[in-house]
């Protein structure tokens, strides 16, 4: 399942998937990647400066991590461009939500902004029975 939000013109969606062959469901650990797309609907062009997320487990306490840009970048976005790319969570449970901000920046004239990243669940395919 895809969620989406947008924000200020800048549409954000999210598709995950649960990696059985990296998880060992018997000693507690589940991984699951998200693949997200933040595309610029946008006039400006923007460059991602930061992310903050909030990781919800079901068996323990919420976390909560922040730094710079994605997945080691700070892509900058033009309007009617989009950049893509894929991470990953580890769970203590099969079941899971995220959900969080970026700070974006408009590159003309140095605003910054948030954008909203939807909240999704992670959910390991065999509890949907």
């Amino acid at each position: 399942m895809i969620v989406t939000a947008t924000t200020h013109g800048i549409r954000v969606c999210v598709e995950t998937q649960y990696q059985s062959e990296y998880s060992s469901p018997s000693q507690n650990h589940f991984v699951f990647t998200y693949r997200i797309f933040i595309e610029n609907h946008s006039d400006s062009t923007i460059k991602l400066l930061r992310r903050h997320w909030y990781i919800h487990d079901v068996v323990s306490a919420m976390r909560e991590i922040e730094g710079d840009g994605v997945v080691g970048q700070q892509p900058v976005i033009e309007p009617g461009e989009k950049h893509e790319y894929v991470s990953g969570c580890n769970l203590s449970s099969g079941y899971g939500k995220m959900y969080g901000s970026y700070l974006m920046e408009k590159v003309t004239d140095g605003k910054e902004f948030m954008v909203a990243i939807p909240e999704f669940n992670m959910i390991v395919p065999y509890l949907y029975n």
